[in-house]
């Protein structure tokens, strides 16, 4: 089977090489054109599964970092080249351990992609190149999630009594603020809001930015808080939309 051929035989999928990658176009240099293929199919993927520009792009980055720290392509890497990769960056002190997990899982995930034979990138780079790309990314060379916290040793949660004190100190400001009747009340209030809520559903700073009054719902099971009786939060991490249940803030 030739090149063309399979690349016209794959799938039309967000992210095939078919829409990425002309057939009857050679490439003065054919790997490093088939590497920013790729890269361009998995964006492809990933928009089409309306994940955020910043997760899509930080995916892109980490994959061309190791490609420049290897030194090699897709199609010849080896799981040994992942161990020496975090092995490095971990030496120098510029990974943690929760960070390792994740970039260890978004390898896992491009290399997923550029094998899996309805995106046509392995029949082609075997056809071209001889050589085809394989998961590098397995149980025994990459971080297991052992642990629920994942965080500095060092840090810890607030005690009882001085979570007690954050609070009233945020509660403090509104009022002394009102007191010198100085503008700001209302944005005072709305973050010792914020700061209660975010601790009592532990929610992300990003979905926590991007609420708005109208996320603000009525709870039929606590109609004691009017409609504020729970909270919708419709940029929440991987979904499409989460509700929380009002509590007293």
């Amino acid at each position: 089977m030739q090149l063309s051929e399979v690349v016209l035989s794959g799938a039309s999928l967000p992210g095939a090489i078919r829409l990425v990658r002309a057939a009857n176009v050679a490439a003065l240099d054919p790997e490093a054109a088939m590497f920013t293929a790729m890269l361009t199919g998995w964006e492809q993927q990933q928009s089409s599964r309306l994940l955020t520009k910043k997760t899509i792009t930080d995916r892109l980055s980490l994959v061309r970092r190791f490609a420049e720290f290897t030194g090699t392509y897709p199609w010849d890497w080896t799981p040994e080249d992942v161990e020496a990769y975090f092995a490095a960056r971990l030496s120098r002190g510029e990974l943690v351990w929760s960070t390792v997990r994740g970039q260890q899982g978004d390898l896992e995930m491009f290399c997923a992609f550029i094998t899996d034979s309805r995106y046509g990138w392995a029949a082609a780079c075997s056809e071209e190149f001889g050589r085809f790309p394989v998961q590098v990314c397995h149980d025994w060379n990459t971080a297991a999630h052992v642990v629920e916290y994942e965080g500095r040793p060092g840090r810890r949660a607030l005690t009882f009594d001085e979570l007690q004190t954050f609070f009233d100190a945020a509660g403090d400001r509104v009022e002394e603020t009102r007191r010198k009747q100085r503008k700001g009340v209302l944005a005072a209030w709305r973050d010792a809001v914020l700061l209660k809520q975010v601790y009592a559903y532990g929610m992300r700073r990003r979905e926590t930015a991007m609420l708005d009054l109208a996320d603000l719902r009525r709870n039929p099971r606590a109609p004691q808080y009017g409609r504020v009786g729970a909270v919708e939060v419709r940029f929440g991490k991987a979904s499409r939309g989460a509700h929380l249940s009002g509590g007293r803030c």
